[in-house]
Order: C-alpha cells, then structure tokens, then sequence
C-alpha cells in the first residue's frame, strides 16, 4: 500500500465508532419524526404525510450509508492488521 492508501485506511478505522453512531442516531431521528409525524395526523387528518416521508426515508437511507462505512472500516481493521 502507498503511503495516501494508508493514511486513508487509518482515517476510515479512526472514524468506524463515529460511522455506526451516526447510524444509530440517524435511525433513532427517524423513528421520533415517523411517530410526531403519525400524531400529528392523528389530530389534523389533512395533515400532509407524503413529503415527510420522503425526509423519513431520506434519514433512513442516510443510516444505512453509515452503517455500511462502518462495516468496511471495519474490514479495513482487519487487512491492515492482518498486512
């Protein structure tokens, strides 16, 4: 491995815990926003639920992009340990 490779393998590994909370915040922020959403239109039936949904998913897409950098850092870890 060159020198940038490395460095950039050792930056994803230092942020592996910070990529997987994100993950978990992100899910947590998405789940609190589908429950006031579902309130809210518990009390106003012409409550709007599509565009929010579309911000729900957004989050949602948001965490799995997190969690699957997590998961290669996390690979990473092993090879440059193992190499």
């Amino acid at each position: 491995m060159t020198d940038a490779e490395r460095a950039f393998a050792a930056k994803a590994i230092r942020r592996k815990r910070l990529f997987r909370r994100i993950s978990d915040v992100s899910i947590a922020v998405a789940a609190l926003l589908a429950i006031v959403y579902g309130i809210e239109r518990a009390r106003d039936p012409s409550f709007s639920l599509a565009p929010r949904a579309v911000i729900i998913l957004l989050i949602l897409l948001n965490a799995r992009q997190n969690l699957r950098q997590h998961k290669y850092a996390a690979i990473l870890e092993k090879l440059v340990r193992c190499g």
